[in-house]
């Protein structure tokens, strides 16, 4: 959907839109038992409103492709993950309100696990409690490299963002993460001949953090992930003529709002607050993006259990996001984390919308089997944003 439409066509209204991410939403079933985890949990809020609702399956960015958070969450804002690419680097930084100045390259760090050997035996080093990670951040402040600035600044947990600052510093950088156990972190590769200055200095980066934290198990090495600089990217309060607010307790999301110009909203760290700051805010703003982490914690960690946990806590809630009212509510995920792959998957993920004018379907229950008979059909993740317009009548019609 081209984006200069969707702005012509947009008009004002008094409806409110909330769209609901369920982070790592979709699964795969338990071979034990052939039922995924929505298959498995216990969902009466959420099947009860699947049957009143269209429902349908979201593919984020083509077959057989598995979206990281950033360009999932793009296209559930109605933008073409493929035309607007951005570096998870630039999401961190911008979700703990970091200035990036222009040219500044930037990293999503993980502290991580390594053996005796320098191979990788935790990717995430147990989540470390963020008291930690802080303390570890002021050891690798001290590093210089040569031909950049070093900025390091902590995030969450095990996460920082390294911001590699200077002239001319390119962003077309390989990631040091193998996504994989058992073998050692990978140097970084420039991806093109004027990102030479900026691998030398991320490497340098890497070497120098190594002694550094040796003895700071179990986060004893770092991985860097994402390296970007921020891109122009149309804003969504513009396109969609909307007063548009996000509500994350993770950095990183508030970062991809704050990135297409969202009024990212201040919250507690629990689901149950992010809804009470919305019900706070609902007078101000015309669409809510509210984010739900548990779902994609369990599924990378390969909790099955706790995924199933996770997705019946975000259900025991969804009726305070029915009580604020909305015109036109939108449910659905940034991309599957299927707990028997412990990581993020290619499968399409389930989404409804829910409106006085949705047109429910025969679907009663929200899983992915059920959801892939509804009336939505699979879907382009971005298409579901300009559905969400028309069923909040604000969309014109296009044409005589």
């Amino acid at each position: 959907m081209d984006l200069d439409l969707l702005h012509d066509l947009a008009q004002p209204n008094t409806t409110k839109i909330v769209l609901c991410s369920l982070d790592g939403l979709g699964g795969l079933p338990r071979p034990a038992t052939g039922k995924s985890e929505l298959e498995t949990a216990r969902l009466p809020n959420l099947h009860a409103l699947a049957a009143r609702s269209a429902c349908g399956l979201l593919r984020h960015v083509g077959p057989g492709i598995t979206p990281g958070s950033g360009p999932g969450h793009l296209g559930l804002f109605g933008y073409d993950p493929l035309r607007h690419p951005v570096g998870r680097g630039v999401l961190e930084a911008l979700g703990i309100d970091f200035h990036l100045k222009p040219g500044d390259v930037a990293a999503r760090g993980n502290f991580c696990t390594v053996d005796g050997e320098g191979r990788i035996t935790d990717r995430r080093a147990g989540r470390i409690a963020t008291d930690l990670c802080i303390k570890l951040c002021e050891k690798l402040q001290r590093i210089t490299v040569d031909g950049a600035e070093i900025v390091v600044e902590p995030v969450k947990e095990h996460r920082f963002v390294l911001v590699l600052r200077g002239e001319g510093l390119s962003g077309r950088l390989s990631e040091t993460d193998p996504q994989a156990l058992g073998v050692p972190p990978l140097g970084v590769r420039a991806l093109e001949p004027a990102a030479e200055r900026a691998a030398t200095a991320a490497n340098q980066f890497v070497e120098r953090a190594r002694p550094l934290l040796r003895d700071a198990g179990p986060a004893n090495m770092v991985l860097l992930r994402g390296f970007d600089r921020q891109p122009d990217i149309p804003l969504f309060p513009v396109t969609f003529r909307l007063r548009a607010a996000a509500v994350a307790a993770y950095p990183m999301y508030r970062g991809l709002a704050r990135l297409v110009g969202m009024d990212v909203l201040d919250t507690g760290p629990t689901f149950a607050e992010e809804i009470a700051t919305i019900r706070r805010h609902w007078r101000d703003y015309d669409y809510f993006f509210l984010h739900y982490k548990d779902t994609d914690k369990a599924g990378e960690d390969g909790d099955f259990d706790s995924k199933v946990a996770a997705l019946e806590g975000f259900d025991e809630r969804l009726p305070d996001v029915l009580a604020l009212g909305p015109d036109a509510l939108g449910v659905s995920g940034d991309h599957s984390t299927p707990s028997i792959l412990a990581a993020h998957g290619w499968q399409p993920v389930p989404a409804l919308i829910s409106s006085a004018y949705c047109g429910a379907d025969h679907v009663s229950r929200f899983t992915e089997r059920d959801c892939a008979a509804g009336a939505l059909g699979l879907l382009p993740a971005q298409d579901l944003m300009p559905l969400l317009m028309a069923n909040a009548l604000r969309l014109a019609k296009y044409g005589a």
